[in-house]
């Protein structure tokens, strides 16, 4: 049985963390059998979310577990895809989580009203008077990692440019498919979903909300997954 670490669902998403969700709807969609369970970062390989242990073996990281899952189940992300539509898809998923990943990083963690709604619940293991200064010392240095990545560089206006931009290519490419995959999700379809869903999530305001949100397109794949593969029961 493999084992998935990650948080656990919270503000209506399958997980916090959109690689999380990557890394479910990968085994989900290769069938293979698993057991999601808390994660403590001190024991991650590469200290993040996800990582797995399939009988003993800890792969870390949401894209080397798809690597993992290719060389020994032998499942094929891509099937039916030709090999441009395989490098579109890839160019589509890296567009997702290295560059959007971080606007929503910064809708989540850097206003402060979007902060006391979403994350500041992740302090709550932290004993009490820890708080006050945890609290603040985790943000600077989110606001820092935002700022050496490149996207805490932009002011509200640039930021929403690019967003609008990237949303707007995601829906482009959609507007005739039902999945990335086409009539069927492919491995690209596991790190776009929960990039999109985490963006319509209507617990956080802002322009990278704004912007998904005028795109009909995105809303109906989002519900089309949702349906897939987090049915309600």
């Amino acid at each position: 049985m493999i084992i998935l670490y990650g948080a656990r669902p919270m503000w209506g998403l399958p997980d916090p963390s959109p690689f999380v969700t990557k890394a479910e709807l990968l085994l989900k969609m290769a069938g293979l059998g698993y057991e999601r369970k808390f994660g403590d970062f001190k024991k991650a390989p590469k200290g993040k979310f996800p990582w797995i242990d399939d009988n003993g073996v800890l792969v870390p990281d949401s894209t080397l577990i798809r690597l993992h899952i290719e060389k020994t189940r032998g499942f094929d992300f891509d099937k039916g895809l030709s090999k441009e539509e395989a490098g579109i898809v890839w160019a589509f998923e890296k567009l997702c989580e290295d560059h959007l990943y971080f606007a929503l990083v910064a809708q989540r963690w850097v206003d402060d009203t979007n902060f006391e709604r979403g994350p500041r619940a992740f302090f709550s293991m932290i004993p009490a008077p820890l708080r006050p200064i945890m609290v603040p010392l985790i943000r600077r240095g989110v606001r820092k990692s935002l700022h050496a990545q490149g996207f805490g560089r932009y002011s509200a206006e640039e930021g929403r440019a690019l967003v609008a931009r990237a949303f707007g290519a995601l829906a482009a490419y959609l507007d005739t498919r039902d999945f990335f995959g086409g009539k069927e999700p492919c491995g690209a379809d596991a790190s776009i979903f929960p990039a999109i869903q985490g963006a319509l999530c209507p617990l956080f305001d802002g322009y990278f909300r704004e912007e998904a949100e005028k795109l009909p397109v995105l809303k109906a794949y989002v519900a089309r997954m949702e349906a897939r593969f987090y049915p309600k029961a």
